[in-house]
């Protein structure tokens, strides 16, 4: 458009600059009078290929893109995940998008659109408000049966009377150990029972933190060690706290030979965005997760915090020497990458040994992405989403030195937990990624083609604010969901 511009204005000041020619001197009258058609000619075709140029652009992504995207936020998925002051069917739309609402700070765009744009507007947002309307399930799931594209999954209650479960693993002879928010331990014996587990840390159970996700070792049956995170109060400052992690070993119902490997720094008195998730890779690195801590335009960029960062440390907490940043001045040596918001789910890609991870974006932008060495992912120069009220952080959602996720979900589902399948019980299943839904309340099949998902599946629908998911050493899945708190074990039958 503006080429096309500077080339019209070019014409002009050549024609009147013709025209002056002509003036002094008649002689050249004729042929002046053909260049001057000729070029008249050019203008008009030039000014037709602007029009058609202006057309091309006119879509409604574009239109949203231009005057809208600047206070929604540049994904219409994002902006119609709300609810609607003044309604949300298509005359409602229309409405707003003609008259708008000036006192709600929102200007009226009837003479900036045609009435045929304003209409296939409200086709585009409409078709993101069905796409919000897909995760929102009908009805209560009470007999434990659900169908699945492939298979019939029936639910077997191995936990019951809990409150918020937050993490678990497993042990030898069908025995679980799970973390309950508000600062319990438990281990779940082989006939159903839970005994509580003495000599865990002081934990703060304050707003999103508690005790959180636990590990054991990957040679846990010769050394026993397990990891436990935790918030973690200020020894300094009660009002502070922050995520910190544990390892320690079981005798009987007590946790003994406690060491804490990791502190997470700084302290903070916000109560949110702690992660925290852990996983080992197979070479026996401890990986884990810290969110921003709510300082989201401080921490994740930069090196000099733990916060906003996915850490990689050895077993015992000290710092592997290939490690991104072990030799930058001033940052924090554990960090394996950053530019991470809250990330609640890790889990190992048993096909190829990569450490997996997925966030809670803002609203909209959920992710999912693959760790990988000093990369930079993004938060928060860019993202898919918005902030919670409905204004705009960033307007971009790519930048050439930052990592795009491996998918993002618009809306928002609230993504906890993470594991891979790494047997052959569900079939086809094998090797998919399970997500699951604190705010749908469901799980999320995902199938994964040289690290792309190809297909997505909704599952469990209803279940619950759906925690933690992982896989047993018997293959089968295990979710965990709270408020109330329950542990299902999955068992698959065919569906015909």
């Amino acid at each position: 458009m503006k080429i096309y511009t500077m080339k019209i204005r070019l014409i002009v000041l050549l024609v009147a600059f013709l025209m002056m020619v002509l003036a002094c001197n008649q002689k050249n009258l004729e042929p002046a009078k053909e260049e001057v058609t000729e070029i008249d000619n050019v203008v008009k075709e030039d000014v037709t290929k602007s029009n058609v140029s202006v057309a091309d652009l006119r879509t409604p992504e574009a239109n949203y893109g231009e005057f809208c995207g600047s206070c929604h936020g540049a994904k219409m998925d994002a902006f119609v995940d709300r609810r609607w002051k003044y309604g949300n069917s298509s005359e409602a739309l229309a409405k707003a998008i003609k008259f708008g609402y000036e006192n709600d700070g929102m200007p009226a765009y009837d003479v900036t659109f045609s009435e045929q744009e304003i209409n296939e507007l409200v086709q585009y947002i409409q078709k993101g408000i069905a796409n919000v309307d897909l995760y929102k399930f009908d009805g209560e799931q009470g007999d434990g049966i659900f169908e699945t594209e492939e298979l019939i999954i029936k639910l077997d209650t191995i936990v019951s009377g809990m409150n918020q479960p937050w993490g678990m693993t497993f042990l030898a002879n069908d025995e679980m150990l799970i973390t309950e928010k508000s600062g319990t331990l438990f281990k779940r014996l082989s006939d159903g029972s839970l005994n509580e587990i003495k000599g865990i840390p002081e934990v703060k159970a304050i707003g999103q933190g508690g005790l959180m996700d636990l590990e054991i070792h990957p040679n846990f049956e010769k050394n026993g060690w397990i990891y436990v995170a935790y918030t973690k109060p200020n020894p300094e400052n009660a009002e502070e706290v922050t995520t910190a992690v544990v390892r320690g070993k079981l005798s009987g119902n007590n946790f003994v030979e406690s060491e804490e490997i990791f502190v997470a720094l700084p302290y903070s008195t916000k109560k949110y965005h702690f992660g925290v998730r852990m996983e080992f890779d197979h070479e026996a690195y401890l990986f884990l997760s810290i969110g921003d801590r709510g300082s989201r335009d401080v921490n994740p960029q930069n090196l000099d915090n733990h916060c906003g960062k996915i850490h990689r440390i050895n077993d015992d907490g000290s710092i592997p020497e290939d490690n991104p940043f072990v030799n930058t001045a001033g940052a924090m040596p554990s960090i394996f990458t950053y530019g991470n918001r809250n990330p609640q789910g890790l889990a190992l890609n048993p096909a190829d040994g990569s450490i997996w991870q997925n966030e809670h974006g803002p609203r909209g932008g959920d992710e999912i992405n693959i760790v990988k060495k000093g990369l930079n992912y993004g938060w928060p120069t860019i993202s898919y989403g918005i902030n919670y009220n409905g204004t705009v952080f960033t307007e971009l959602t790519e930048n050439e030195d930052m990592e795009q996720p491996v998918m993002y979900w618009l809306p928002s589902i609230g993504v906890c937990g993470m594991t891979f399948v790494d047997s052959d019980k569900y079939g086809n299943w094998q090797n998919n990624v399970m997500s699951g839904s604190l705010r749908f309340m469901y799980l999320e099949r995902a199938v994964v083609v040289n690290d792309e998902i190809i297909h997505r599946e909704k599952i469990l629908e209803n279940i619950g604010r759906l925690r933690v998911v992982e896989v047993g050493p018997n293959g089968y899945i295990y979710v965990g969901v709270e408020e109330p708190g329950y542990i299902f074990k999955l068992i698959p039958q065919a569906k015909f």
